[in-house]
């Protein structure tokens, strides 16, 4: 393994953007007088093999707050297109020369970096391997909020310039998992932990992540997945917070974005 890690960079690389339609400015909102890509930012440093950590946010001027965050706190950072993220990825992953990415969303502040690292280890242990992640292909056992995906360059470029559909494009590693052109391996815990959300899409998840913040991270900075499970099942009261919220709801806009974009490409 220690051979393949040599090989190239591994850096995570974090879309963000404050355009939400469901909470806007949602990864600036403050706990403690820190924004949450602050306390997401942390967390994922503290993977045993991440390298660097790159912001990929957009070129709109209401992303100018992000830029802002990572001058002032020595963040790289990388501006590209709004709606097309898949180019973003390309683009920061070319201009920081990172030979293995490792994607990581910002509305998922709280971010195990044992999941990360149990990805990221699973990739470097099978060389025939393209792609590896926490959550897909579906149906995934770990909570909404530990997603992250690793694959190589390679793989990244050969998507940049194959796939075509709206949600391919948005969706970073829609082509690479969905298509069947790749080999591909999800990672799962011993039980299912699907039932559990620790993203952040709607007042009520802030809430959760408020109380996470103000209670456990004080008392356990490095608290792991299965300790914020333990944390909920302490307070009831957050869990049914949540209750009738979906997981990847946002993925049905894409979709019918797709039918439109091949209705008009008949």
């Amino acid at each position: 393994m220690q051979s393949t890690i040599r090989k190239g960079k591994i850096a995570a690389i974090i879309q963000a953007r404050m355009g939400s339609t469901r909470l806007p400015g949602k990864i600036l909102m403050e706990v403690n007088y820190r924004p949450l890509l602050d306390y997401m930012v942390e967390r994922v440093k503290r993977s045993k093999y991440i390298k660097q950590v790159i912001i990929a946010t957009t070129v709109s001027h209401q992303d100018q707050p992000i830029v802002d965050w990572c001058k002032a706190n020595q963040v790289e950072f990388c501006r590209g297109d709004e709606e097309d993220v898949l180019a973003r990825y390309y683009y920061a992953a070319k201009e920081f020369k990172v030979s293995v990415i490792v994607r990581v969303t910002s509305d998922c502040p709280l971010m195990d970096p044992e999941v990360i690292d149990k990805t990221i280890e699973a990739f470097l242990g099978d060389s025939h391997l393209d792609f590896a992640s926490s959550t897909t292909p579906l149906p995934c056992l770990y909570p909404d909020g530990m997603d992250v995906d690793v694959f190589n360059f390679n793989l990244l470029e050969k998507t940049h310039y194959e796939a075509k559909l709206p949600s391919e494009r948005e969706h970073v590693t829609f082509y690479m998992w969905k298509t069947g052109k790749f080999k591909v391996k999800r990672i799962d815990p011993k039980e299912d932990l699907s039932s559990y959300r620790f993203c952040i899409d709607y007042p009520q998840d802030f809430t959760v992540i408020q109380e996470v913040l103000t209670k456990l991270y004080p008392k356990n900075p490095k608290f792991s997945v299965y300790e914020l499970i333990d944390f909920m099942k302490a307070n009831p009261r957050l869990l049914a917070l949540q209750k009738g919220i979906k997981r990847n709801a946002g993925w049905q806009r894409a979709f019918d974005k797709d039918l439109k974009y091949l209705e008009q490409n008949k």
